[in-house]
C-alpha cells in the first residue's frame, strides 16, 4: 500500500485543525467531529492546546484513502510557533494550505506558500468557512493569484455562500469553461500536450488534462484550490479525492541502505526520550544500534508506527513511514537515522529575533528550572536556553508574546515551577567586515592545548549561515581521534559553530565562511607532530573558540538588526498621521497605494518597533487599521553597535579563558 505524509499548514484560526477533525471522521478514524472551541481535537492532545483552541505542538495522526495510507501532520499555525513547522516540512510528500473564505490570504499564509514552493512541496489550497458570514469565492481565488501563486484553477463551484447550507459542487469532464481553463494551464507548462491541441484539440481528452494536472501539481508547478467547510464537511469528498489523485506519494526503497530524519522528540511517562522519524529507505528495527549526533550510540528498545488513527507497537518501521522509536538517549531533532536523505530541508524560516530573561518566583526552584527548561529545549531547539553561569540566569530565544505565555503555562502545569520574564529584547546577529587568518601552533609556548588549529574566516552570502570547508591534507588530521575524515569535517564544524555563538560584541555571527587551513596533532610515535600527549577531542574543541575569534578580530564584524516586512491598511484620511508616527518607529515606508477609501502602506521596520506600532495602531486609524508583518532581513545598526552579555568564557581574554576550560596538564598521556 502507498504511503503520502501529508502536511496540514494555515494561518492561525483558518480552520486547520478542524479539517483534520473532518478527514479523520470521513476516514472513519474517529466516530465524532472534535471542535477546536469545544477542547475535544483529537490532534491538539495538550492540555494548553485544548484551553487555548490553539495547536502548539505538531501532531501524527494516521488514516486510509482506498489503497492509500495518510500520515497526516497537524501543524501549528500561529507565527510565534514556525519553528514547528519548520521541522515537518522536511518529511512532508505533499501540503494542503488551509486558508479562509472570510479572512482571505493573510501573513502567514504568504510566508507559507513562499517557503513551500521554494521547497518544491506539492501543495493543495483548500479555502474553508465557506459557510460563514462575509465568505467570498472569486475574491479569495483573486486573492490567492495575486499574493501567492498565479498558477491555480479552482476545482469546483460553490452554492448558497455565507450559509450553513454552504456548499462545493466540483467541476467535471461536462463543464466546458473549467475545461479550458485547465487546458489553458497545464498546456502552457507542457510543450508536447500544447502540440497535440494545436494539431488537433479533439485528441486532447478530459483524462490527458488530469493526468497533467497531476504530474504538474507534483513537480509544484501549479496549484489546484478547493472550498468547502470543515464544520459542515462540505468539499471535504473533493479534498480528499484530489488527496488521492493529485498528491504523489513518497518514493520508497525498502531495500536500500537506512535513511531517515528525526523532526520531533516527546518525552515519554518515564521521562525517556520518544523520537518521531520519517523513513526515507530502508529500515530500523527493535535492537538495531543507530548513531545520532550524540556522543553515545543508541539501541532501538521499541517502536510504534502510525496506523489508522493511532501508533502501533510494531517490530520495525520502514521506507515511507512514520514512527516512534525509543531507546536514542542523546537524539536531538533534525539527526539523521542512518544516512542523510537527500530530501531533508535545513532552516527555512527566520530564526527568533526576541530574547527574554526567565527567573524562578522561588529561589529554591532554580535547579528545578534549569532541568525544564532543558527539556524543553529537546523538543523546541530554537527557543536557544542560553545559561549564564555568572550572573546565574536563564535566557530565552522567542517568535512573540505568545510563545513566552505558552512556555510561562507549560512551566507552571507540567513542572510546577512559577516564573517571571524581564522585559524582551531584540536579537542581532554579526556579520564579518572582511577576511581574518588565525592558528595556533601545537607546542608552542602560548598554546597549552595538544593540536595545531588554523582557520580563516571571510564573509558570506546574505543568508547563507556558517559555511565551514576543510583544506588540510589527512595526513595531517588526528584520524587515530577521529576514525575519518568525514567525522573530523562533521565535529570541526561544531566546534566552529560553537565558536561563534558569541562574536566580537557577543551576538551570534553568521553569513561567514570558515575553512581551516592548518592542523596537527600529537602522538606517542612522532611525526609527523613533536613527540607529546596524544591530542584529545578536546583539544581542537577548546582551541577553536580562541582561533575563530582571533580570526574574526581581524575581520572585524557589523552588527546588525532583524527588519519587518509590514502592509498596513488603514483608511486613507489616517495617512496623514500614520505615516510620520512611522516615521519615529525608524520604519522606511513606500509611497502610500489607495484602494478606495482606504490606503495600502508597505514597508520595513525595525523587528523591535513592530509590538509598539501594533499598540499604536487603534488611536492612529481609529481602530481601523489592519497589520501584517513578517521577517524579512538583517540590516546594519545605524550608530553605535550594541552589545549582549557572554554567557560562555570569552576567549578574546585568553587568560579568562583558559582558567575556564583547564586545559591537561602538558605531561598526561
Amino acid at each position: 500500500m502507498a504511503t503520502l505524509n501529508l502536511g496540514i499548514l494555515a494561518h492561525v484560526d483558518a480552520g486547520k485543525t478542524s479539517l483534520t477533525e473532518r478527514l479523520l471522521y470521513a476516514a472513519g478514524v474517529i466516530d465524532d467531529v472534535g471542535r477546536v472551541d469545544a477542547g475535544n481535537t483529537h490532534t491538539d492532545s495538550l492540555a494548553l492546546e485544548r484551553a487555548r483552541g490553539i495547536t502548539i505542538k505538531s501532531a501524527v495522526v494516521s488514516f486510509v484513502l482506498d489503497d492509500l495510507t495518510v500520515n497526516l501532520i497537524d501543524t501549528p499555525g500561529h507565527p510565534d510557533f514556525i519553528a514547528e513547522v519548520e521541522r515537518v516540512l522536511g518529511v512532508l510528500d505533499g501540503v494542503v494550505l488551509v486558508i479562509s473564505a472570510v479572512e482571505g490570504v493573510q501573513p502567514q499564509t504568504h510566508v507559507l506558500m513562499r517557503t513551500l514552493r521554494r521547497l518544491q512541496i506539492p501543495t493543495l489550497i483548500f479555502v474553508n468557512k465557506i459557510d460563514r458570514g462575509g465568505a467570498r469565492h472569486e475574491a479569495v481565488l483573486a486573492a490567492i493569484a495575486e499574493r501567492l501563486t498565479p498558477a491555480v484553477v479552482s476545482m469546483g463551484s460553490t452554492t448558497r455562500l455565507g450559509t450553513r447550507d454552504a456548499d462545493f459542487v466540483p467541476y467535471g469532464s461536462t463543464d466546458s469553461d473549467f475545461v479550458g481553463a485547465l487546458l489553458d494551464l497545464v498546456a502552457v507548462r507542457d510543450d508536447a500536450l500544447l502540440a497535440a491541441y494545436v494539431d488537433d484539440e479533439t485528441t486532447v481528452s478530459y483524462e490527458r488534462l488530469r493526468t497533467a494536472l497531476a504530474a504538474q501539481t507534483a513537480r509544484t508547478l501549479v496549484h489546484p484550490v478547493y472550498f468547502g467547510s470543515a464544520m459542515t464537511g462540505a468539499g471535504v469528498e473533493a479534498l480528499s479525492d484530489g488527496i488521492k489523485g493529485l498528491l504523489p506519494t513518497g518514493s520508497v526503497d525498502v531495500d536500500d541502505s537506512t535513511s531517515g530524519r528525526v523532526f520531533k522528540i516527546e518525552r515519554g511517562r518515564a521521562g525517556e526520550r520518544i523520537a518521531y522519524v520519517r523513513m526515507f529507505s530502508g529500515a530500523v528495527s527493535v535492537r538495531d544500534r543507530l548513531a545520532t549526533r550524540g556522543e553515545r550510540e543508541g539501541k532501538v528498545t521499541a517502536i510504534r508506527v502510525f496506523d489508522r488513527g493511532s501508533a502501533v507497537r510494531r517490530a520495525s518501521v520502514v521506507a515511507g513511514e512514520i514512527g516512534q522509536v525509543w531507546g536514542l538517549a542523546d537524539v536531538q531533532i533534525g539527526d539523521p537515522i542512518g544516512r542523510s536523505p537527500a530530501a531533508a530541508s535545513d532552516a527555512q524560516f527566520a530564526p527568533p529575533t526576541l530574547e527574554t530573561v526567565v527567573v524562578p518566583r522561588r529561589d529554591v526552584d532554580k535547579g528545578a528550572l534549569h532541568v525544564a527548561l532543558t527539556e524543553l529545549a529537546e523538543q523546541d531547539p530554537l527557543i536557544n536556553v542560553r545559561h549564564d553561569d555568572l550572573r546565574h540566569e536563564i535566557s530565552l530565544s522567542l517568535y512573540g508574546e505568545v510563545q513566552k505565555e505558552v512556555i510561562e503555562a507549560t512551566l507552571t502545569a507540567d513542572y510546577g515551577i512559577e516564573v517571571a520574564f524581564r522585559e524582551t529584547s531584540t536579537i542581532c546577529v554579526e556579520r564579518p567586515k572582511g577576511s581574518g587568518d588565525a592558528v595556533e601552533i601545537l607546542n608552542a609556548d602560548t598554546n597549552p592545548f595538544s593540536a595545531t588549529v588554523g582557520l580563516r574566516v571571510e564573509p558570506g552570502a546574505s543568508g547563507s549561515g556558517v559555511v565551514f570547508r576543510l583544506r588540510v591534507e589527512p595526513r595531517r588530521m588526528p584520524l587515530y581521534v577521529f576514525k575519518s575524515t568525514g567525522n573530523f569535517e562533521v565535529m570541526m564544524k561544531r566546534y566552529v559553530e560553537r565558536g561563534l555563538l558569541e562574536g566580537l560584541y557577543g551576538w551570534r555571527v553568521t553569513d561567514c565562511v570558515v575553512t581551516m587551513v592548518d592542523c596537527n596533532y600529537s602522538s606517542a610515535d612522532g611525526p609527523p607532530s613533536t613527540r607529546g600527549p596524544l591530542s584529545q577531542p578536546s583539544d581542537y574543541r577548546d582551541l577553536t573558540p580562541i582561533v575563530v575569534m582571533q580570526a574574526l578580530g581581524q575581520a572585524r564584524t557589523r552588527v546588525c538588526e532583524p527588519l519587518h516586512r509590514f502592509r498596513l491598511e488603514l483608511p486613507q484620511d489616517a495617512i496623514g498621521s500614520a505615516l510620520p508616527a512611522l516615521a519615529r518607529l525608524g520604519a522606511v515606508p513606500e509611497a502610500p497605494v489607495v484602494r478606495g477609501s482606504s490606503s495600502v502602506v508597505e514597508g520595513v521596520i525595525p523587528a523591535a518597533r513592530v509590538h509598539r506600532l501594533q499598540q499604536r495602531l487603534p488611536a492612529l486609524t481609529g481602530g481601523e487599521g489592519v497589520l501584517e508583518s513578517a521577517f524579512d532581513r538583517y540590516e546594519p545598526v545605524r550608530g553605535p553597535a550594541p552589545t549582549r552579555r557572554r554567557t560562555r568564557p570569552n576567549p578574546l581574554d585568553r587568560k579568562d579563558y583558559l582558567r575556564h576550560v583547564q586545559p591537561r596538564p602538558a605531561n598526561s598521556l
